[in-house]
């Protein structure tokens, strides 16, 4: 009876095998290259550089209450709307350069349609296994969308360096391809919405919980939101505005990045499983500290013309991107560190949107104020500013309340990872 089950449900995972994969390559064809539009095609400074981030942080936040108000529809369906989104924006931003203002309007549809599909991914996944066969599939899931995130960084860096891909032609071949691309997991969502015969929904109550015993988890949750937005945005700005780089080279150091992740993300469950949740705490408070200020020296080296713009001093810039890649996927420790402390099991998933909420305002927040700092004071005073702030991690990781216990396992920690 338990194989026949398996069996019949095959169809369903191979299917949305493809609809991560495909989704992995869509985002690596055009979220992974909006910093260079932004410059290219706009010209953008680095103050409207961070207002941008508001139409595209915003779905972050509203995406819960839709998610919410449409939970009667089940995860599938509203997976679909959220493809449909996402190839509607990139629709227009392929066929179009717009003036600004409707730019961002574009851009909004587009995150708001990505915004809804990451947390409704995981759920139709572990829907589709059976409980014995959760945390090797998840980890599969997850190797599926790194494998390809990849591929979209090489086909990136191949579609700029032959000038197949432009960012300033009137026609955008690399956002078309990617709408394309999510037109089709659309179709994918509605094939795999007729053969699941058994409606996915989960209970998605727009509840928060805030207790007392998370204070700190929520104070990660905020500092998450300060590191995250001031090195996603202006890291690569970095090499965009300052160094003059394109959209190959961010694909060449995403490509790196990606490979290293590979073997990056099972030994940080290991590590985990041998020093604990505090002591990895640190070593990822400890992590950014460093990267940001020596960002911050970089930065103002290459600003006031002290540093070369060749040679050593833009490899050590590669080398702190690719080790701010790894720093950030450490915020998988966070999640884990949540349920070791949880009150009530059935809290976590509210209690990390509650998170994800507090993440995405204080990104909008840090983003035009990263602007008015670069643009009024200079570029290395965002990253040193980062680097203060990374200093309450280092607090946190020294006074919060652990409860390391057998619970806290290579299992969950897939689990969490993916649930970011």
């Amino acid at each position: 009876m338990k194989m026949g089950l398996i069996k019949k449900g095959k169809k369903e995972v191979r299917v949305y095998f493809l609809i991560l994969a495909l989704t992995a390559l869509g985002l690596g064809l055009s979220d992974g290259v909006f910093s260079n539009y932004f410059k290219e095609a706009y010209n953008v400074n680095a103050f409207q550089r961070g207002l941008i981030e508001f139409p595209r942080e915003l779905p972050g936040i509203i995406s819960i209450i839709v998610i919410s108000l449409l939970t009667f529809l089940g995860d599938i369906r509203i997976a679909i709307i959220a493809q449909l989104l996402s190839a509607i924006g990139l629709l227009f931003l392929g066929f179009l350069t717009p003036p600004f203002a409707v730019m961002c309007i574009f851009l909004f549809i587009n995150s708001m349609g990505m915004h809804l599909f990451f947390p409704l991914s995981d759920g139709i996944g572990m829907s589709l296994i059976k409980d014995e066969e959760v945390g090797k599939k998840m980890g599969r899931y997850k190797g599926v969308s790194t494998a390809f995130s990849m591929l979209a960084s090489v086909a990136v860096f191949i579609g700029f360096r032959t000038g197949f891909f432009s960012l300033t032609a009137p026609v955008k071949i690399i956002f078309l391809i990617a709408a394309v691309i999510f037109a089709v997991v659309f179709v994918l969502l509605i094939y795999m919405n007729s053969i699941v015969k058994v409606p996915i929904k989960e209970e998605r109550k727009l509840k928060f919980i805030f207790r007392k015993e998370y204070k700190y988890y929520y104070i990660l949750a905020i500092m998450t939101g300060v590191q995250k937005q001031i090195m996603a945005v202006y890291g690569p700005w970095v090499l965009i505005d300052l160094l003059s780089k394109k959209a190959d080279t961010i694909a060449i150091l995403g490509i790196i990045g990606s490979f290293i992740g590979i073997f990056f993300i099972p030994a940080l469950g290991r590590w985990l499983d041998r020093y604990g949740i505090r002591k990895m705490l640190y070593v990822d408070a400890i992590s950014f500290i460093v990267v940001y200020i020596a960002y911050g020296f970089l930065a103002s080296g290459f600003s006031t013309g002290i540093l070369s713009k060749v040679g050593i001093p833009v490899i050590l810039t590669f080398v702190l991107i690719i080790l701010d890649r790894m720093s950030m996927q450490m915020s998988m420790i966070k999640t884990i560190y949540l349920r070791s402390i949880a009150v009530d099991q059935s809290e976590i998933t509210s209690t990390l949107s509650f998170g994800m909420s507090m993440d995405h305002i204080v990104s909008i927040i840090c983003a035009y104020i990263g602007g008015i700092i670069w643009t009024s004071f200079g570029p290395q005073y965002i990253f040193f500013f980062a680097a203060a702030a990374s200093l309450v991690n280092l607090a946190v990781a020294k006074v919060a309340v652990i409860k390391e216990d057998a619970g806290v396992k290579t299992e969950v920690k897939i689990k969490g990872f993916v649930n970011k």
